[in-house]
């Protein structure tokens, strides 16, 4: 239920908005198509790219396309010195045996910073996996060599002498030195592999890699999946004359999931071992960590309501456990936050016999502090706040840099505390959103951040002393000279209270030009997802967004209850009803507009994607007097049919909460919605089944009502498949809001009330 799609992600703050005059007399959108190409101008050059901190954080590499060569080059930076090498370029470089250029995907760096594993030829299964050869390359000697084909993950050992990698549901190394393979499971079949994940695991709990190097590189530990009690589902695009099905395995609320279990193998001897929970019934084992303990791996387990969550030590070399710690929830337990791009919530810092969590237990996100006891030593931070991510962690001088929103929850800034929780201090002081990258010893780190005011912004820091800019990387001038001469709209940020008594921050980007005295369609732009956030104080590059502005919409974003950073009451509020607050908020929204003076409370439109679209449809239903025109673009029609980790999470299990999955389901709603809908579905979309969008299209008929559909046979989630999808998309959109809310039938319905 996740989008990474950015024509939903309607940003939410811009620079200010230049006078009605001024505007008029600069350039205008001459087409849809160049306000979406807009958007790479907005968003401006990101700075270096594919940033990996090398050498133990004293360089960092990037890439960079060479004019010259017309292909992408792997750099190095050193910011003590200021020197800038190249590291890695592919010119007359072949695959080794013949004569084809040689190209690839990506590439990973290896623990020694001396060698490179890149991925090519990658044929992509689920979102985050793909099978692939991998080869490495030495920048000592400049050699390249196949280490494995059609490997789904790969891995370089710690020491840099072997390449572990997962194929066919078996994991194997090559030791890099004797060119040998060696095979360590042998057990694989069909629906039960070693070293991968089915698709509910790698969807739902964020990974793809799923086994484990151990620092020492003598162990690989793994997760072994058997997803043979999961029910099929298919899909197909329609193509030929006698379509091919693709047939994967995913369990929906009530199901039979996928059962694991984690096994250690001794990568030079072969042995290997179970390592045995004790768990019974219905569980997950979504992450494992190496400690800074010889031979010791954490095992974490969630019941299957994700309300409970053990932490378990293990000896690899006999199997013996220990429970650390037990945490429960009344609601649930985030391990990751995929909004955040924090892939753990829990730390385990090398040398350091100590652990961090950030959990949400005194009702706000921050960190806690343990010992490999599981002894609780201190709550590190505090306060009515979230802490959204650790950035890095010095163990010597026992420092947490971490991301908070501590000043608003629309800005993101960088602090520093000691493990005891004293001493804490701002470093970025900026206001707007900072995204951090920082090198692993913690003394440097690339600052990526704008605000309502500024275009992005990237520059190199270093934390030595009180802090100090290094270098602007990126000052994005051709951004700030294409404002001067373009107009633009900002997304004012505004705030309102319920009539329930809770603040909503919320963003408005008006029309251009703007005419207070004139009142103006709205549209609403909304995700509302558990967990995620919309309105950020933050520059916003969307050209969508602006089309709309131009061609004369209020546009709207909400940080609505059920998203994140203004506390678990505000977030958790969903549990177990989800759209009853989201659709309630948006609503709120929709009546404090109606308050201004040049707001038309009679045209107001809804629109989003995946959990976007989920929230238009049942927003319709409950709200149909307020919302006359929505489009849902890969909508979830009832929870029932969604995946079971993402949907018991948030509403419970079916058989515990079956009259809360019914409340919120907008196919037993669908009767409720008067308005004028567009629905957009594709029919290979393994995230948001087409089910979904039939099954609703079936309960709007049986209650007599109508709604514009198109369907994107190839496309996946989120339904484009091409540049020429996105864009027929997107001009479909624009014509259903114009006839709508703009054209004759918006002038008959509002003659009408």
């Amino acid at each position: 239920m996740r989008v990474r799609n950015t024509a939903l992600a309607f940003a939410t703050v811009v620079l200010i908005a230049p006078t009605t005059a001024r505007a008029q007399q600069k350039a205008r959108f001459s087409s849809l198509q160049d306000a979406l190409r807009a958007s790479a101008i907005l968003a401006g050059r990101p700075g270096p790219r594919d940033v990996n901190w090398i050498d133990g954080g004293a360089r960092f590499s990037y890439t960079e396309y060479d004019q010259r060569t017309q292909n992408e080059v792997i750099r190095g930076y050193d910011p003590a010195t200021g020197r800038d090498t190249l590291l890695f370029s592919a010119e007359g470089l072949t695959f080794p045996g013949g004569n084809e250029p040689f190209s690839y995907e990506s590439f990973q760096w290896a623990h020694d910073s001396r060698h490179l594993v890149f991925q090519t030829h990658f044929k992509q299964i689920y979102r985050r996996s793909g099978t692939s050869d991998y080869y490495v390359y030495s920048l000592a000697d400049h050699s390249l060599q196949l280490a494995a084909s059609g490997a789904r993950t790969a891995e370089l050992s710690p020491d840099g002498a072997m390449l572990g990698y997962e194929r066919d549901g078996d994991l194997f190394v090559e030791d890099l030195a004797r060119h040998e393979e060696k095979r360590l499971t042998h057990d694989a079949t069909e629906h039960v592999f070693n070293g991968h994940f089915d698709w509910v695991y790698e969807e739902e709990f964020g990974m793809a890699q799923a086994w484990n190097w151990s620092p020492d590189s003598r162990y690989i530990a793994y997760w072994q999946v058997d997803e043979s009690a999961e029910p099929v589902v298919q899909l197909t695009d329609y193509s030929g004359r006698h379509p091919d099905w693709d047939s994967i395995r995913i369990p929906q609320p009530g199901d039979s999931n996928p059962t694991v279990r984690i096994g250690v193998v001794d990568v030079r001897s072969g042995a290997q071992r179970w390592l045995e929970t004790g768990e019974t019934g219905d569980f997950y084992i979504p992450r494992i960590y190496w400690t800074s303990r010889p031979d010791t791996l954490a095992v974490m387990t969630l019941n299957r309501p994700q309300n409970e969550m053990k932490l378990f030590f293990f000896d690899v070399r006999t199997g013996g456990r220990r429970l650390v710690m037990t945490q429960r929830s009344d609601t649930w337990i985030d391990v990751y936050d995929f909004y955040a791009g924090i892939q753990d919530m829990i730390s385990f810092p090398e040398g350091l016999h100590e652990f961090f969590w950030i959990s949400d237990r005194d009702g706000w996100q921050h960190i806690y502090r343990y010992d490999y006891s599981g002894k609780l030593i201190n709550q590190v931070t505090h306060g009515a706040w979230s802490v959204t991510r650790i950035e890095g962690i010095d163990p010597k001088r026992q420092l947490i840099y971490y991301s908070s929103t501590a000043v608003s929850p629309l800005q993101r800034q960088l602090y520093v505390v000691r493990f005891d929780g004293t001493k804490t201090r701002r470093i970025t002081q900026v206001a707007g959103t900072h995204h951090i990258d920082m090198s692993p010893d913690t003394r440097y780190y690339i600052d990526r951040w704008s605000s309502v005011h500024q275009p992005t912004q990237v520059e190199l820091w270093t934390t030595a002393g009180t802090g100090r800019k290094l270098r602007t990387l990126e000052d994005n001038a051709a951004t700030t000279q294409w404002l001067a001469t373009h107009a633009y709209s900002p997304a004012e940020p505004f705030g309102f209270t319920t009539s329930d008594g809770v603040h909503i921050d919320a963003s408005m980007i008006k029309p251009i030009p703007f005419d207070s005295t004139r009142k103006y369609p709205v549209v609403f732009a909304i995700y509302g997802g558990p967990g995620s956030q919309q309105v950020y104080d933050q520059f916003s590059s969307n050209g969508w967004a602006q089309w709309l502005a131009q061609e004369g919409y209020i546009v709207i974003g909400v940080n609505n209850r059920g998203t994140n950073n203004y506390g678990s009451a505000f977030m958790k509020v969903v549990y177990k009803q989800l759209g009853k607050w989201e659709s309630h908020d948006f609503a709120e929204t929709a009546k404090y507009l109606a308050t201004l003076p040049y707001v038309d409370a009679h045209r107001i439109a809804i629109m989003g994607t995946s959990y976007g679209g989920y929230s238009t449809l049942y927003t319709m239903e409950m709200y149909p007097d307020l919302f006359t025109v929505g489009i849902a673009n890969s909508a979830v029609g009832d929870w029932r049919l969604y995946d079971t980790i993402y949907t018991e999470r948030y509403m419970g299990l079916l058989g515990d909460n079956a009259s809360g999955y019914a409340q919120s389901s907008a196919i037993e709603n669908a009767g409720k919605i008067t308005g004028h809908l567009l629905v957009i579905h594709s029919m290979m979309d393994d995230n948001v089944h087409p089910q979904n969008t039939m099954q609703f299209l079936t309960a709007l008929t049986n209650a007599g009502r109508d709604a514009e559909v198109r369907i994107y046979p190839p496309g996946r989630h989120g339904a484009a498949y091409n540049g020429q999808s996105y864009m027929l998309i997107q001009q479909v959109s624009d014509q259903f809001l114009a006839r709508y809310l703009k054209g004759e039938h918006a002038s008959r319905t509002e003659a009408g009330r």
